[in-house]
């Protein structure tokens, strides 16, 4: 987004910049013209000057026509400097106006390309949440595989507790032992808990322990 405002600020300037040249140059043209109707009116004057001394002496008709001739030249000279800084200033009218239009077509690419990288970008993004999202589901199956495989183990030891108690203690199938019953036939003497957070039933001597958790059954 910097970039596309850098660009933009670019080309508001050249913009603002073209505006003053422009401005400026029709100024100089429009001070060349008047430079150039005065010219003519000089000429035109000096013209009706030279008429008039035509009615006068030889010799100063003669003097007067060098001086208006001189006069002439200085201002056909002057003439030809306007009209050739009127022709600078329209050239340099038309580049700023190239300048800007390449300067316009520039920004229009700009745009463009800044466009597809923000596409680009976010087919990136989209990409990578659905790549973590596998991977969270991948790890997520993962966890659960092994809360199932430490539930069933868990039962198991639970089981054989119970199966213990009751050859020790005589028990039959339907005999329900308690939890102080069998803890002292547990690993370490402690009654395993589920790490997917589930319940453990006893249940009877001829019947499995079971999970509250689903899938959490014995083989």
């Amino acid at each position: 987004m910097n970039v596309k405002r850098w660009l933009v600020g670019l080309f508001l300037a050249l913009m603002l910049v073209s505006e003053i040249f422009l401005f400026r140059a029709n100024q100089q043209k429009d001070a060349a013209l008047a430079g150039l109707r005065e010219s003519r009116q000089e000429i035109a004057q000096l013209q009706a000057q030279l008429d008039q001394y035509q009615n006068s002496s030889a010799v100063a008709q003669s003097n007067d026509i060098v001086r208006l001739r001189k006069q002439n030249e200085t201002l056909s000279q002057n003439l030809a400097v306007v009209q050739n800084a009127s022709s600078q200033l329209r050239a340099t009218n038309q580049q700023l106006i190239q300048q800007l239009t390449a300067a316009g077509y520039y920004l229009q690419q700009q745009q463009g390309q800044l466009e597809q990288f923000a596409n680009e970008n976010q087919r990136a993004r989209a990409a990578a949440q659905a790549a973590q999202a596998a991977q969270q589901v991948r790890s997520d199956v993962q966890i659960a595989a092994a809360q199932r495989n430490t539930c069933i183990n868990n039962l198991r030891q639970i089981d054989a507790a119970k199966q213990q108690w009751a050859l020790e203690n005589n028990k039959t199938a339907d005999s329900v032992p308690s939890l102080q019953d069998i803890v002292p036939y547990l690993p370490g003497g402690i009654f395993p808990a589920c790490p997917a957070g589930g319940l453990y039933s006893i249940n009877a001597v001829g019947e499995p322990p079971t999970c509250s958790v689903p899938g959490h059954v014995l083989p």
